[in-house]
């Protein structure tokens, strides 16, 4: 594995990573705002993640300097379904981040009948900076291969901004086992190999404090992994 791999954006830069975004949100624009729409057409995994993260978290706050359980972070939340699936059933206040209007909508929508408290930011990560110092868990999940390599180092220094003492960001994502850079044409994403995920969070001053597979996913589907990771 190369760790010094990019995401593919050589020559005019700018231009590219410009076209990068614009095709992205295009993609997104097409796509039905439900869990089906979110998850690619397999819905049918959205339960078996979320008790995986469930056990994820419940296994962060096992650790001696964990996090507090007042305020987390959706980010490239969608529709809300890690919001309502996950995060409100162990936070009294969950913000989501989505850039889509329409998912975010649907989001309101959804959550409207529950008991849901929390702020909702129409934007996409690369443009997000968070309240100083108000998080304990900032949850990023399956949106990162939206950004650019130097986009997803400077979004992880905001993070840390935004969180609270002992507050964590959780990565998960997939991973390519090629070792390389893969890139999906189709809705404007990369894929990165493990190598270069770690290289990146080190980048922007965080560490990994506890890593995990996600379990019980189709034997086709990529590699995905979660990262609690806090600053150095």
């Amino acid at each position: 594995m190369n760790n010094s791999a990019k995401s593919g954006f050589d020559g005019d830069v700018e231009s590219k990573e410009s076209a990068f975004y614009v095709d992205a949100a295009k993609y997104w624009e097409q796509v039905p705002p439900t869990v089906d729409g979110m998850l690619g057409g397999l819905s049918s995994i959205s339960d078996i993640d979320l008790k995986g993260s469930q056990r994820f978290l419940n296994s962060i706050y096992q650790l001696v300097e964990c996090p507090g359980k007042e305020r987390a972070l959706d980010g490239g939340a969608g529709i809300g379904r890690v919001t309502q699936g996950f995060l409100m059933k162990n936070f009294p206040v969950v913000d989501l981040v989505e850039q889509d209007h329409q998912f975010l909508e649907e989001a309101k929508v959804s959550l409207k009948p529950t008991n849901h408290k929390g702020q909702f930011f129409n934007l996409g990560l690369q443009k997000f900076t968070p309240e100083p110092c108000v998080y304990d868990i900032m949850w990023v999940q399956w949106v990162l291969g939206h950004l650019t390599d130097e986009d997803l180092i400077s979004f992880l220094k905001r993070c840390k901004l935004g969180l609270k003492p002992r507050g964590l960001i959780v990565l998960k994502e997939n991973l390519t086992s090629s070792g390389e850079v893969e890139m999906d044409s189709t809705d404007s994403s990369v894929t990165r190999p493990h190598a270069l995920v770690v290289e990146l969070i080190k980048k922007a001053g965080l560490r990994i404090i506890k890593e995990q597979k996600q379990q019980r996913f189709p034997a086709d589907l990529y590699e995905v992994r979660m990262f609690a990771i806090q600053p150095v």
